[in-house]
Parts: structure tokens; C-alpha cells; sequence
């Protein structure tokens, strides 16, 4: 299946927020093209620290990667203050950097277990 550019696009910035979540050591990366199931995005890119600190450095990358790489910044950041559960909207894209215990405490992923997974990793 052929994606149209925006849709091509969407998928390239899942990929580069991925990657660099991984290259800052974030554990368990998915990315779920959940547009078939949800109209206010495209993809998640789900991701996981295992202490606070580590999820700002995971965030950082993230912004600092996609603005590298594709010219984008975030529409808006939630969570950056508890450094808890970060939500990094792109708008076609959207990161969710847990701190561990919390994301196994939502379990975000079960709710999208029926979407595809795409491979991220170069």
C-alpha cells in the first residue's frame, strides 16, 4: 500500500521519535498507526524510562531529533512538569513517554493491541 505524502510523513516523524527515544536508552518503543481507529492522529510512538530524569532526556531527544531532522516542533507539550507520563503532540504524531511504573499502570498499548506496529529501527 502506497502512503500519500502527509501520511508518509507522519510515518518518517513516528520513525525519527522512535529512534531517538531508543538511542537515549527509552525501553519498549512501539509505534501503532492508530488512524484507523482514532481521528485526531495517526500514529503513537509509546515509549518508556525507568526514572523521571530520564524521561525529560528521552523528551528532549525526541524534540530535538524531529526538529533536526524534519523542521517540526510540537503543537504542545502535557506532563513535562511530572515528568510522569510526557504527551508530545505533533498533531499527525503523538509520543507518549512514560516513566515505567506508570506505564505499566495505563497499559496504553492493550487499548491499541488490534492496530498494526510499525518497524521504526533503520
Amino acid at each position: 500500500m502506497t502512503l500519500s505524502p502527509g501520511a508518509q510523513a507522519a510515518k518518517e516523524l513516528a520513525c525519527v521519535a522512535a529512534r531517538a527515544a531508543d538511542d537515549k536508552k527509552a525501553d519498549h518503543t512501539l509505534v501503532l498507526a492508530v488512524g484507523e481507529v482514532l481521528a485526531i492522529t495517526d500514529y503513537f510512538v509509546i515509549t518508556s524510562a525507568s526514572n523521571r530524569r530520564l524521561v525529560k532526556s528521552v523528551v528532549d531527544a525526541v524534540e530535538d531529533a524531529v526538529r533536526e531532522a524534519l523542521g517540526r516542533s510540537p503543537i504542545r507539550i502535557e506532563g513535562a512538569s511530572e515528568q510522569q507520563w510526557v504527551l508530545v503532540d505533533y498533531g499527525d504524531v503523538v509520543v507518549h513517554v512514560f516513566a515505567e511504573e506508570i506505564r505499566m499502570y495505563y497499559e496504553i498499548e492493550r487499548l491499541y493491541r488490534d492496530v498494526p506496529k510499525i518497524d521504526w529501527a533503520e
